[in-house]
């Protein structure tokens, strides 16, 4: 990989070789970070260039993923997700310029397919078989149907409260499931355990660090549909540190390569009621304190988070603002999304959406600003909450009268 420099560990600097097994540094055990050679980028990539590609998928950015660039590419169409114009939803919310970039739309309908992708590419070029990994649901979900398409075995390893949206997506895809009696922790730790004892293929997103990379391209894409002019602020839900982690790498790659000229400020949203991150970020410290998982965003539900040196790096770095939201905030972002912008989002896919209004009726972002709304899975994954969030249906019997009198009950006047 000539545009890849190797794999430098975020937290005591040593390089190590970008192979394709690498996953913790050698040294310290630390989480590893992808550097690139961004002059050898420049020499063979230009943003005229991808104006000419008709690969509309996430691979169209090849020259920034770390792979070989040999083999075939995961079948699954990855990447490509359309970034909407809110207009409506931004009035309602008090800001400029509004988007909504609906992550939801990947083949399993999640952001986390990106990462999956990758991990599929970089299974293959270790020469392994088999790939597991331990999730609130939406990756494994998205490990096991970017694995299947490959035919690749997967365990995988997910808490026993995970939606059963998500469980049956699993089972479809042919993957051995294990559900854990216990938290996210326990989850991962168990996950941790197996697949050192049998040799599999990491795709645990916190340790292996090609995944982040694969996430990042909701980043590229975000730029190249805005024409690479960058907006004042982009909104992302947080659970373990990866994803906001990635967002912020695909900006900094995309910057220091020269396609754009300035890095937007991250806002970073999690639940109320888990929230060791936004936290830690708060008080200006890298040292997290491990929290209760009570929230119904289960994608963010993580108390005990896996990367936070990255998540804490982009709040920092980025001069990022930090917005814990309430369950009922998340379902009122749910209902906006839906009824002002037809965007069917999950828990914690809305609760971006979320952050941005409160970050705004709390002044934290100018009324001015231009905002770009991360919504990282369908609200299919979780039709139980979807219903709580939305309401139950008028039920009748078929008659006019019937009919006339639930209207009236609810105050609906055709």
């Amino acid at each position: 990989m000539k545009h890849v420099i190797g794999a430098r560990c975020t937290i005591c600097g040593h390089l190590t070789e970008a192979l394709p097994g690498t996953t913790v540094c050698p040294d310290c055990g630390g989480i590893l970070d992808i550097e690139y050679d961004y002059d050898y980028i420049r020499s063979k990539l230009t943003k005229y260039d991808l104006m000419d590609r008709t690969d509309r998928t996430m691979w169209r950015y090849m020259e920034f993923l770390p792979v070989e660039g040999r083999g075939e590419r995961p079948r699954l169409r990855v990447g490509g997700s359309p970034l909407y114009e809110a207009d409506r939803l931004g009035k309602m919310l008090g800001i400029k310029k509004l988007y909504i970039k609906d992550d939801g739309q990947n083949p399993t309908a999640s952001l986390k397919d990106r990462a999956s992708a990758m991990a599929v590419v970089k299974a293959e070029e270790a020469g392994k078989t088999t790939i597991a990994c331990s999730s609130t649901g939406n990756a494994a979900s998205s490990l096991a149907g970017n694995a299947a398409c490959a035919g690749l075995s997967t365990f995988i390893f997910v808490p026993s409260r995970a939606p059963k949206g998500k469980v049956a997506q699993l089972m479809m895809f042919g993957a051995t499931v294990v559900l854990v009696e216990g938290s996210y922790e326990d989850t991962f730790r168990i996950s941790a355990e197996a697949i050192e004892r049998w040799g599999w293929y990491n795709r645990n997103a916190a340790i292996n660090p090609y995944l982040m990379e694969g996430k990042k391209t909701v980043s590229l894409e975000i730029a190249e549909q805005l024409g690479f002019i960058m907006p004042d602020y982009v909104a992302v839900s947080v659970g373990d540190g990866c994803t906001i982690g990635g967002v912020w790498k695909g900006f900094k790659d995309l910057y220091a390569a020269g396609f754009i000229n300035k890095l937007p400020r991250i806002i970073s949203v999690q639940a109320s009621g888990c929230c060791p991150i936004n936290t830690a970020a708060a008080a200006g410290t890298m040292d997290w304190v491990p929290q209760e998982e009570n929230t119904l965003a289960d994608s963010i539900a993580v108390g005990v988070p896996r990367n936070p040196v990255k998540a804490l790096k982009a709040i920092q770095e980025s001069n990022g603002v930090t917005v814990n939201v309430s369950d009922e905030e998340i379902m009122e972002a749910m209902r906006l999304l839906g009824r002002n912008a037809g965007v069917f989002a999950e828990p914690a896919g809305a609760a971006g959406t979320a952050g941005i209004k409160k970050a705004v009726e709390s002044g934290l972002i100018e009324k001015d600003a231009t905002v770009v709304s991360i919504v990282t899975g369908n609200g299919l994954k979780d039709v139980t909450n979807a219903i709580r969030a939305a309401g139950e249906p008028m039920s009748i019997a078929p008659d006019m009268d019937r009919l006339l009198a639930a209207f009236d009950e609810r105050g609906i006047r055709p």
